[in-house]
This record gives C-alpha cells, sequence and structure tokens, in this order.
C-alpha cells in the first residue's frame, strides 16, 4: 500500500479558498482594489499586466533603476508603445522631481511604469511622492513591488498605483511559483479597450477579470497550482502573526546593520548605494573593493559557508557589486552577522586589512536604529 505524501495527497483547493487568500493578499496591501493571484513567478503578472495595457497608442515613461526597468521597456516597445527611458545611476534612486520634469517635457505620456525596490541594485524608490505627480498628470501608474513588499509600505490605493504586482519570495518569505496583481477600475477599462490585450491566454488578465471576478469568484479558470497556493497562505499567516510593521522594522534593522557593518569593515568594501534614503531595506548592495572581483569575493565566502545568502551582481555587475539577501527570514542580526563575517574572511583571504569584530559591533549599533 503507498503511504500518503503531505505534499503529494493534497484535497482540491475550492474556489472559495482561492478567493480567501486573494482577500488576505488585499488586506496586505491595504487595497480595495481587485487583486488577482497568478499561476506562476512575478514575470507573468508584470508582462501580463504590460501587454494588456500598452498599445501603439500608448506613450510611455520607463523609470530605469536596474534591469527589471530595462526589461519592462523591451516589454513596452514590443507592444508598439512608444517609450521614453529615464535612467538613473544604480547607487541612487529616481525622484519625484524628476519624473514631473519628464511628464512636463512628454505631456502625452499616458503610462509611468516603475520598480518600486530593486533587489538586483539594492536602491529603492519614492513612490508616494512620485504617485502624486503620476496621478496629477493622469497617466496610468505600474508599480514592480515584487521585492518591496513586507520589507517596506506598499500601498497601492493611497499611491495611486493602477497595476501593483507582487511576489511571495522575497520579503513576504513565501515561495517563487506564486505571485499576485492588484488592478484598479482604470486598468481594467485600458484592458477592455485593448484589441491586442491577451485572451485564452496564461499571460490574460482579462480572462480573470470576465470569468473569474464577474463571475463572483466561484469558478476557476483552471485548477490552482496547490503547493504554491497553500505556501502563499501559511507565508501571509506568518505575517499576520508577526506583525506587517514588525516584518518590515526586521528588514529595515537588517539593511541598517549591513550598511553599518561594512563601512566599519574595512579593506575597500563600501554600500553600493550612497545614500541610506534611497537603499532597499530588502537587500543590501555593496562594492567590492577596488580590484577584487566581487564575484570572487563571493564565492569564497560561500564555499566557507554555503547558507550565506551571498550573491554577485548579475552580468558587469559582477565585477564590482556584491549583495546581501537579508529578506524573508533571512532578515535577522544572525544573518547579517554571519554574511559581515563571511566576507571579512573572504577578503583578509585577498590579503585586505579588515576588522570583522568592529563590524559586527557596528552592525549591532546599526541593527538598533536607522542608518
Amino acid at each position: 500500500m503507498t503511504a500518503t505524501h503531505p505534499f503529494l495527497d493534497l484535497p482540491p483547493l475550492s474556489a472559495g479558498r482561492f478567493a480567501d487568500i486573494e482577500d488576505r493578499v488585499a488586506r496586505l496591501l491595504g487595497t480595495r482594489q481587485d487583486v488577482v493571484i497568478t499561476q506562476g513567478e512575478a514575470l507573468l503578472p508584470l508582462e501580463g499586466a504590460i501587454r494588456a495595457t500598452a498599445t501603439p497608442a500608448t506613450t510611455a515613461l520607463n523609470v530605469i533603476t536596474g534591469p527589471y526597468g530595462q526589461t519592462f521597456g523591451d516589454w513596452l516597445r514590443d507592444c508598439g508603445a512608444t517609450v521614453h527611458d529615464l535612467a538613473v545611476p544604480f547607487h541612487t534612486a529616481v525622484t519625484a522631481e524628476q519624473i514631473a520634469e519628464a511628464l512636463a517635457e512628454h505631456p502625452e505620456i499616458d503610462f509611468v511604469s516603475l520598480v518600486h525596490a530593486e533587489a538586483a541594485t539594492g536602491n529603492t524608490n519614492p513612490v508616494a511622492a512620485i504617485g502624486e505627480v503620476v496621478r496629477a498628470h493622469g497617466a496610468l501608474f505600474y508599480l514592480d513591488a515584487v521585492a518591496s513588499v513586507g520589507a517596506e509600505p506598499v500601498l497601492p490605493d493611497a499611491w495611486g498605483v493602477d497595476l501593483c504586482v507582487i511576489g511571495a519570495q522575497k520579503a513576504m518569505g513565501g515561495p517563487a511559483g506564486v505571485s499576485a496583481v492588484s488592478v484598479s477600475e482604470r486598468a481594467w477599462a485600458r484592458m477592455a479597450a485593448n484589441p491586442r490585450a491577451p485572451r485564452r491566454s496564461y499571460l490574460s488578465l482579462l480572462d480573470w477579470k470576465e470569468r473569474w471576478i464577474d463571475g463572483g469568484r466561484t469558478a476557476l479558470l483552471h485548477a490552482p497550482a496547490q503547493l504554491e497556493m497553500l505556501a502563499l497562505e501559511a507565508c501571509v499567516e506568518r505575517i499576520e502573526a508577526e506583525g506587517l510593521d514588525a516584518v518590515m522594522a526586521r528588514h529595515r534593522a537588517a539593511a541598517a546593520g549591513t550598511r553599518a557593518g561594512a563601512r566599519a569593515l574595512g579593506g575597500g568594501l563600501e554600500p553600493y548605494v550612497h545614500e541610506a534614503r534611497d537603499a532597499a531595506p530588502v537587500a543590501t548592495t555593496l562594492r567590492a573593493p577596488a580590484g577584487v572581483p566581487a564575484s570572487g569575493l563571493v564565492a569564497r565566502a560561500l564555499a566557507a559557508d554555503p547558507s550565506l545568502p551571498l550573491a554577485a551582481g548579475g552580468g558587469a555587475l559582477a565585477k564590482e557589486m556584491i549583495r546581501v539577501n537579508h529578506y524573508g527570514t533571512a532578515a535577522t542580526p544572525g544573518v547579517v552577522r554571519a554574511c559581515l563575517a563571511g566576507l571579512g574572511v573572504a577578503m583578509a583571504e585577498q590579503g585586505l586589512s579588515v576588522d570583522v569584530v568592529g563590524a559586527l559591533g557596528a552592525a549591532e549599533r546599526g541593527m538598533g536604529g536607522e542608518g
């Protein structure tokens, strides 16, 4: 007789439970907008939302503060949209004033795409202030909040965000295979008016609107990804139990401690994002010492302790950027200390002068407040 297995022998996930999980995600975002849980990694709703709303008649302002902003511009152009890219150095953040200037220069802009926090580059953008500018202009506001949700406030309604995409795999501490998007009435109307919006497609948000939401959320479009849905439910429950404010405080403290500790470690290591106000609480990026490849330092540290949430930057950034991914359950003092110690040992092996004890002390002090 075959034994039952908790991951395999699962009862069907009902439409009611699916809807309840959507409602809990909506409460996490403080939104009254429709929330659609999508059955895939966050690239699914990120691409689906652009392809549903962008047309050859669209003029978009696409803000680039990291690699995902570059991807969004590619999708927008693929939809035939006219795209004005606003790129800022990865060591900083875009400002509401820069957004306002771009909108004034191109008053025909009717779509703004922005990444809230770029885990890949370690910066975060002031969405509340930017939202005021975009709302005053009247453009549709598309936001990638995949990395930021759980690490810092994400408030689609208060900020005037029309399409807010989140994923569970970073600060929420959940699975990578499920995501969600909140959709405003304006965004639904833009999709409905777009003859090129995907339909009868895995990318289609309109399918969910017409067959799921408009039908009273009683019949699912397809069999849900049970394991991922149950894991999403569990991570939302864990956030609710700890308290969202407490979860965000853990992430802020981890970021502050990592930045302070990196400065005190010495050896030429320093925060990649110059100002603390521009630094994402979900992950801290560090600039490797001159002449020392970041990828080599990360490899040495991971060889000693493979559990460290360290990574080198992607592409050309692998030469200069180290990323400390202190998100989810890794947003703790213990993880921060372990990462600093691991980097200190790797740097010492390269002949660099480091002060690990001083770095750990600075990190402890940094985690006691903002910095």
